[in-house]
């Protein structure tokens, strides 16, 4: 018999097998019914006898195996089987041991009806291998698109979300501060308060950057006649005060102005330096130049320390390749958070170029080079 007769006319044992092994995968939702377990099997299988069934060129065969099969606009069996075990809470290596095991089971039926090594068998079973890859990439194809849509949006929403007890805490700190009766334990513990909350809401702004990014809307820039030298030096200035055991040394070379977004590029200014500060020598000075041609514009920073290792800077403004390398590890190169990321993203939303190099005789250099637009 051939295969794929013999998969639409054994659907009820295949079935059961296929259920039997989804019923022994083990995740953290409730239990699954049978229909559950059961889910989409049926029509995948009767894709994958549909599919051997059809006639194929040694070039369509050469492409399926490839991973080029024909896509529709419709909605495979694979595909919506995908998204539901997302669902269910099978993770991707559960859902592809699925396929495997629907591929033994299959192929281990169908030869104990015996097995004599005629060409059509073997032609069969490679038709058989090929539908079934076909629909496992579907699948994994789908739900990987799903994961990641959701974790964009979850980011989106908690970056958004946060906002709002962020906001009723400083409001209340504020309100503490202006309070007669608290005495100098108290003002201290008020501004321990304000501080830890401003870095929390740089962080929540950080996440929306990158949600914006993920999303691919990007992050805005709405570049308007602005003095750079002002924006650089309130920064300066405002980490200075924060930071007043830090050495920062801000050389001014004359006035350097332009098209910029000055809020964005404030951001820029202060995650650069904040990185100089938080891992740099604390007995060295960190030492920033802002200077232009009438055609560019260089800002720079520059911090002793530690040196960055060769093999962190080719990602070091990527925070996928960064975090899955080396965020876990301790040194110059973990703890820069998505500073680096929104700030390259910056740079770019202007035109500019943002760029590093770090030895341990002459520092860490950041390097930020914009057009001067008029």
């Amino acid at each position: 018999m051939r295969l794929s007769d013999f998969i639409l006319k054994n659907l009820e044992p295949i079935l059961q097998a296929w259920e039997e092994f989804a019923r022994s995968v083990d995740t953290p939702m409730p239990a699954l019914d049978s229909r559950g377990l059961r889910d989409h099997a049926e029509y995948i299988l009767r894709s994958v006898a549909e599919d051997m069934r059809t006639s194929q060129t040694p070039q369509q065969q050469i492409d399926k195996s490839q991973g080029m099969g024909p896509v529709t606009d419709e909605e495979s069996a694979a595909q919506s089987h995908a998204l539901t075990r997302l669902m269910a809470g099978f993770t991707l290596d559960q859902m592809v041991s699925e396929y495997r095991a629907l591929r033994s089971s299959v192929l281990r039926l169908w030869l104990a009806q015996g097995y004599e090594g005629k060409d059509h068998q073997i032609v069969d079973m490679i038709r058989f291998n090929e539908a079934i890859d076909q629909a496992l990439i579907e699948s994994i194809e789908t739900y990987g698109q799903a994961v990641e849509t959701t974790r964009k949006t979850v980011l989106g929403v908690l970056g958004h979300d946060l906002r709002t007890p962020l906001g009723a805490v400083t409001l209340g700190a504020d309100l503490l501060r202006q309070t007669e009766e608290l005495g100098t334990r108290g003002k201290k513990i008020i501004a321990q308060i304000s501080t830890s909350v401003q870095s929390a809401n740089h962080m929540v702004n950080d996440l929306l950057d990158l949600a914006r990014c993920n999303l691919g809307t990007g992050i805005p820039v709405r570049p308007q006649k602005t003095n750079l030298t002002s924006v650089c030096k309130s920064v300066v200035d405002e980490l200075t005060t924060a930071h007043p055991k830090a050495q920062i040394i801000f050389v001014d070379t004359g006035t350097v102005s332009g098209q910029y977004d000055p809020t964005r590029m404030a951001q820029v200014f202060s995650n650069l330096i904040g990185n100089a500060v938080r891992h740099g020598n604390s007995q060295r000075p960190i030492n920033i130049t802002l200077n232009g041609d009438g055609t560019s514009a260089c800002f720079c920073v520059q911090n002793y320390g530690e040196p960055i290792p060769a093999y962190a800077l080719p990602s070091l403004f990527n925070p996928e390749g960064r975090y899955s390398r080396y965020s876990e590890g301790e040194g110059a190169s973990s703890g820069l958070g998505l500073g680096l990321f929104i700030a390259s993203q910056i740079v770019e939303g202007h035109g500019g170029t943002i760029e590093v190099e770090s030895t341990l005789e002459q520092g860490t250099i950041f390097r930020v080079k914009l057009p001067v637009s008029q």
